[in-house]
């Protein structure tokens, strides 16, 4: 082989692995546009999708009376901000309540401060009707809320909703797996390459 054809094979191998090394993608994406909402969040305040425009955000569903997965849900998450801010990653958080009749913007606020949850990042939502809240999950996060009468118990997806920049569902994530904490990191910090 040529001295000339050996630098054209060498030149294309360099290319390949530079291109591979700074191609890094999310795995199984699942690419679900989040459609415009208007809510009122914990101090009383109207927050929009316009509120996380251009950022990247992770979405949940709750509800503060929940006697099941909420509070443990919520704990992690929580615990996911704290290695976000440690990470140094700008990332938002929304939590949607579920049963906005009883969650005020009072209730959600006391119950994330149960929670130590830093306000000024994570926003909890209420603000819509029953109806505007399931039809939402629905539409957007493809997951169903039901509610059943006899407990006042409301049964929704568990799973934690990464959005990024651009508004797209990119991934969701069990919120009782346990290796959480680790693929969201590993995908936010994708994203914010």
């Amino acid at each position: 082989m040529s001295i000339r054809k050996k630098m054209g094979l060498l030149a294309v191998l360099i290319a390949m692995l530079l291109t591979a090394c700074g191609s890094k993608q999310i795995e199984n994406p699942v690419n679900w546009p989040v459609q415009d909402f208007t809510a009122t969040n914990q101090d009383g305040q109207p927050f929009s999708t316009q509120d996380l425009k251009g950022k990247i955000w992770l979405a949940d569903f709750i509800f503060t009376n929940c006697t099941t997965v909420c509070t443990p849900m919520t704990a992690r998450l929580a615990s996911i901000q704290d290695m976000l801010k440690e990470k140094g990653f700008d990332v938002s958080i929304v939590s949607f309540s579920v049963d906005p009749t009883r969650d005020t913007p009072e209730v959600l606020k006391e119950f994330a401060q149960r929670f130590d949850a830093d306000l000024s990042t994570w926003n909890f939502l209420t603000g819509y009707t029953p109806e505007e809240i399931k039809k939402y999950s629905v539409d957007t996060f493809k997951s169903a809320v039901t509610e059943d009468p006899a407990t006042g118990e409301f049964g929704h997806g568990t799973s934690f909703f990464l959005v990024d920049q651009s508004g797209t569902i990119v991934k969701l994530y069990g919120s009782l797996d346990q290796d959480t904490e680790q693929k969201l990191l590993q995908d936010i910090e994708i994203l914010a390459d």
